[in-house]
């Protein structure tokens, strides 16, 4: 199954900014939408938006990373100076073609 785009940038940079390694940034990020009711899948980047300010600072904190709001904060300047567009509608050829990579 794969994640959304918004949610693989965010991962990436979590552990480009962090001593977190790919599996921690992932699981960290997984953890922080799961309580946010949300799913990696799907997320799109208003709500990892939300995830970032409100959820993700304490999860990483928790688990000893230092400055985890301006961590956090600077992911979500990141996708704003990037201007990241997510996908928000999938045409019939997008979802025929994750049907094939299963």
């Amino acid at each position: 199954m794969a994640e959304s785009p918004v949610f693989e940038r965010i991962c990436d940079e979590l552990e480009a900014r962090s001593a977190l390694g790919r599996l921690g940034a992932r699981g960290t990020v997984r953890i922080a939408l799961r309580a946010a009711g949300l799913e990696p899948r799907s997320v799109r980047l208003d709500q990892m938006a939300v995830v970032l300010e409100r959820v993700l600072p304490g999860e990483l904190a928790s688990r000893g990373v230092d400055d985890a709001a301006g961590i956090c904060g600077a992911l979500v300047d990141g996708l704003v100076a990037s201007d990241f567009r997510a996908p928000t509608d999938d045409s019939p050829e997008d979802v025929f073609r994750r049907l094939g990579e299963n």
